[in-house]
């Protein structure tokens, strides 16, 4: 079943510009989607209707079954999605960080021993409960955004939406949250993330590519980073994913055809397949 309907969706700002114009895609319950595009392709716009904030002036978008059509709709539908922006570190305010995670599970009126089990779980998707009582401002970089993202995790959304959510970080915060979204996948947790990394847009299920207000592109990592869609990826101002182009740089090199392999692990098996296992030329 799908989580989200997006239908037809337009929306325009002041003077008739279109932000968005004519965007049809749906995100099926479990599912990671990752939306990529250039600035200014219509991708903010597109996640603020999506988490209700506001409504689209043509076509329409439901959430679990509730269009945000209407406020009372906008207002059920921000219950039900869990919006995190960027930088969402920057949010953290609690002197604990497990004050900070228990903030809104406690502004819905639950329960105290809920409360507790939603902190308790959202700690322990993110690893991060060996710092429940340390203020957020003397964690990493990294480690504040996991805790920020724990927050949105424990109001326990139909839907988690996230906005650039590796932007910034060190090498290391940006490991530690691809294995952070690759484990909410395996939980079930359905995830649509806004990137301008086109490695981690290829560890999603599906692709959506947005330009100049409208869908291009919607498919699986290896269909839509193929030869087919290459240089219309290119003329849009995106890249391919680094494996994707190492494949492509030794196939120029000589090396037999590698296909379309989109992540690392990828590239791997299928030079393993043509080499041995031994996996030389990464």
């Amino acid at each position: 079943p799908n989580v989200c309907e997006i239908r037809g969706v337009g929306y325009s700002y002041g003077r008739g510009k279109k932000a968005l114009d004519n965007v049809t895609f749906s995100v099926r319950r479990g599912e990671s989607v990752a939306i990529v595009g250039q600035t200014g392709s219509g991708k903010s716009t597109l996640l603020r209707l999506m988490c209700g904030l506001e409504a689209p002036d043509a076509g329409s978008i439901s959430v679990a079954g509730v269009s945000t059509a209407k406020k009372r709709g906008q207002r059920e539908v921000r219950r039900m999605v869990g919006y995190v922006m960027q930088h969402p570190e920057r949010q953290l305010f609690a002197q604990t960080v497990a004050e900070d995670v228990a903030f809104g599970p406690r502004n819905l009126g639950l329960s105290a021993d809920e409360v507790t089990r939603r902190v308790d779980h959202a700690f322990e998707l993110v690893g991060l409960g060996e710092k429940r009582g340390a203020s957020p401002f003397e964690l990493s970089g990294g480690q504040r955004r996991l805790a920020a993202i724990a927050g949105v995790l424990a109001m326990e959304p139909e839907l988690l939406i996230l906005d650039e959510p590796t932007a910034g970080l060190d090498p290391r915060g940006r490991a530690r949250l691809r294995e952070l979204l690759a484990d909410l996948r395996g939980h079930g947790v359905t995830l649509v993330q806004v990137t301008h990394s086109m490695d981690d847009a290829a560890r999603a299920d599906r692709v959506v590519v947005l330009d100049q207000s409208r869908v291009i592109a919607d498919g699986a990592p290896a269909e839509v980073f193929s030869r087919a869609n290459e240089a219309q990826l290119r003329a849009c101002g995106l890249g391919i994913p680094k494996p994707l182009a190492h494949a492509r740089g030794l196939e120029t090199a000589g090396h037999a055809p590698l296909g379309d392999p989109p992540t690392i692990e990828a590239l791997a098996k299928v030079l393993n397949a043509t080499e041995g296992a031994s996996g030389n030329g990464i």
